[in-house]
């Protein structure tokens, strides 16, 4: 069993348009309605590849009713913490050629007594969990160490712990060693400080977050692949990809996939890339099912390209 933790989620929608013209009217070719935020969408994704998964995440409002609701209808078990605010609503804008527009809110605000009613879920809906699986960004009202206690109070239950966050969040989370953290290339170059223009770089600077504390890094390096970097050594995979239709939750995908797939090791990373080139290529926030997995077009090698410059510099 796979438990995820949302301190953020949302209510997402998605429109698909022929073009986003500023200021005039746009009319939606296509619409969808998701529960949103990270590790909601890894749920998702674990759900639809027929393993057990739980939410855990707070809820307020009519947006967090209906969240619950999508949940239930995509046959995840929610462990919704009530709160007073109201769950946010995020709206993404998909153009044909895999551009993607996004306006997120910001979300409620937690009271102290949420806070804490949020880690005692955790705790208590954690047990027999394979994996917790804690994503995305911090509500108000939660501090940039909550994550790192959060991880703390896991490991000293005996859970293992993917963190996938950036920033504050996750630079107060690696003193308590996670067992592996996922960041994409840009909050990999936010986290260490500096440019990364190729892939050598990218593993350079996954390695300074094992130094720091994490126990193996997986790095999504956009359309170039991904990077495994771990104690039995660094692995790189990619897969093609025929057309981009929309990135939403091809991260949180990609996590999902490793983590089905065990969690380590060059076989987890090619998990994480069938999920996350299949994520790419359906609408809106969908998750994949097994049938739209190409398992056999994923290429993992330890010989990784360190010279290759990466197609999505990170500034």
């Amino acid at each position: 069993m796979i438990l995820t933790v949302t301190p953020n989620p949302s209510l997402d929608r998605t429109y698909e348009v022929p073009a986003l013209d500023r200021g005039e009217v746009v009319r939606a070719t296509g619409e969808r309605v998701d529960p949103g935020g990270k590790g909601v969408n890894v749920s998702r994704a674990v759900a639809a590849a027929g393993v057990q998964t739980v939410a855990v995440l707070p809820l307020g409002g009519a947006p967090g009713a209906l969240v619950a609701q999508l949940l239930d209808e995509q046959g995840i078990e929610a462990a919704p913490v009530p709160v007073s605010g109201q769950t946010r609503s995020n709206i993404a804008v998909a153009e044909p050629d895999g551009t993607l527009t996004k306006i997120n809110a910001p979300g409620p605000e937690l009271s102290d007594a949420e806070r804490e009613l949020l880690l005692a879920t955790v705790g208590e809906r954690s047990r027999g969990a394979d994996w917790i699986a804690c994503c995305g960004s911090l509500p108000r009202g939660l501090k940039p160490f909550w994550y790192a206690e959060l991880v703390a109070r896991a490991h000293a239950a005996g859970a293992r712990i993917a963190l996938d966050t950036s920033g504050p969040a996750l630079l107060a989370a690696l003193a308590e060693r996670p067992d592996v953290v996922k960041p994409n290339v840009e909050e990999l170059a936010e986290a260490v400080g500096r440019p990364l223009a190729t892939v050598g770089d990218a593993v350079a600077a996954a390695e300074e977050l094992r130094k720091a504390g994490a126990h193996a890094v997986l790095a999504s390096l956009g359309a170039d692949g991904q990077l495994l970097v771990d104690a039995s050594g660094t692995y790189f995979a990619s897969a093609p990809v025929a057309a981009v239709r929309s990135n939403v939750g091809a991260g949180d995908s990609s996590l999902a996939g490793f983590l089905i797939a065990g969690g380590s090791g060059p076989r987890a990373l090619a998990s994480a890339v069938a999920h996350g080139a299949a994520a790419v290529q359906l609408p809106g926030s969908a998750m994949p099912t097994p049938a739209d997995l190409a398992p056999d077009a994923v290429t993992v090698t330890s010989e990784v390209p360190l010279s290759r410059v990466l197609t999505e510099p990170a500034a």
